[in-house]
């Protein structure tokens, strides 16, 4: 196996580590439960902006060009997924579509740069000391990539099995997914104060 599918294997393996990794796939489905499979594109677009997020803030962390205390990291993950579930409650379906840029898009932007900062305390612990960082991150990176999409198409298939298929208010699925995310949001949130 080479370095880089080394590399990717354990990005993808982080992301979708529901047991240590759940509070970042709480965040993804948080995301996206506010669309519909129909909305693919959208949905690309989300999971790209936060893709850009937190390689940004990863390769920062990784290279020491920045440095966040950790404690304070793994508050704020917990809360960038209550505001984004949060924020999902308020949200109308009318006039949704319509927008070409949206709130969610820039969530996704900002609070990726958040997650970025929690994804480099894993890759500098697996890391070590090697100077030869670059493929490492790259590999890592697309791997979280694929991790999400691949949790992004459960969510979508369980959407459109429920909204489309069984006809699930789309609302009360909206509001069934966000509510409990938020839940479980506070809950972490709580267990990671850090003052």
């Amino acid at each position: 196996m080479s370095e880089f599918q080394l590399y990717f294997i354990l990005g993808k393996d982080h992301i979708l580590d529901y047991v240590n990794g759940y509070d970042h796939i709480l965040f993804v489905v948080a995301l996206c439960a506010i669309y519909l499979a129909r909305d693919w594109k959208r949905i690309l677009v989300l999971v790209t902006a936060f893709t850009i997020g937190h390689s940004v803030t990863l390769a920062l962390s990784t290279f020491n060009v920045i440095s966040v205390n950790s404690d304070l990291i793994e508050f704020l993950i917990p809360l960038t997924i209550f505001i984004t579930a949060f924020s999902n409650l308020f949200r109308r379906e009318e006039g949704f579509s319509v927008k070409p840029v949206q709130t969610n898009y820039l969530l996704a932007l900002c609070f990726g740069l958040i997650h970025g900062m929690g994804f480099s305390t894993y890759l500098k612990a697996i890391l070590g000391k090697d100077q030869s960082v670059v493929t490492q991150l790259l590999a890592f990176n697309l791997g979280l990539e694929f991790g999400q999409i691949v949790i992004v198409g459960i969510f979508m298939a369980i959407s459109f099995l429920l909204v489309d298929l069984i006809n699930v208010s789309r609302r009360d699925w909206k509001m069934i997914i966000s509510s409990g995310i938020a839940g479980i949001a506070l809950i972490l949130m709580k267990d990671a104060v850090f003052w």
